[in-house]
């Protein structure tokens, strides 16, 4: 079943309303569907190299609105079914010590977790769960996003089928990468 479902979504590369699609299938990734837009990005940017960094614009436009809508869907399913729960079974606490993590350390899990091939929607969701500043969770999304979408376009704006071959072979270990850099990043800042 997964394997049509990609199929489809690589068919829709090639047709003019693609670039809907992709907005789409961003979106829809953030926040409930497990296909990634890179799917129907990469294709799209090596079919028209010259309009790679407008869908990346449009894929990233499409994971942020999508996250706000997985933000939604954490905060609101918490509220209504899970906060019953961990009433019920006495972990008030446990769950208050998670929302001070997440408030103390969400921007990096945000930043590092956006890059990733990790699904978004994992953090979209829990970060609606655990209350995390909106406006933040959504300046953070649009940062980690747009740098995973455009380092794409930018691989595959300049260097076509060798960068898709590559991107699709090592994106976990590129994305890490960049993660362990960001995070260094973030340590030079707070004690240098």
């Amino acid at each position: 079943m997964l394997r049509r479902l990609y199929d489809r979504v690589l068919s829709l590369s090639a047709k003019p309303s693609a670039p809907l699609w992709l907005f789409l299938l961003a979106m829809a990734e953030a926040s409930f569907f497990p296909l990634p837009p890179d799917v129907l990005l990469i294709p799209m940017a090596l079919a028209a190299p010259r309009r790679a960094f407008f869908f990346a614009l449009l894929a990233t436009l499409g994971s942020v609105l999508g996250g706000a809508v997985g933000y939604g869907i954490g905060y609101a399913l918490f509220a209504k079914l899970a906060q019953p729960i961990i009433h019920f079974y006495h972990y008030d606490a446990a769950f208050a010590a998670f929302r001070h993590k997440f408030a103390e350390y969400g921007a990096a899990i945000i930043l590092i977790k956006g890059l990733t091939p990790i699904p978004y929607k994992i953090v979209t969701i829990a970060a609606g769960a655990a209350g995390f500043n909106f406006w933040a969770f959504m300046g953070l999304s649009l940062i980690t996003r747009g740098g995973r979408f455009f380092l794409e376009a930018l691989l595959l704006r300049f260097f076509g089928e060798s960068a898709r071959n590559f991107i699709e072979n090592r994106l976990g270990l590129i994305t890490s990468l960049f993660a362990i850099l960001l995070i260094a990043g973030f340590f030079i800042l707070k004690y240098a």
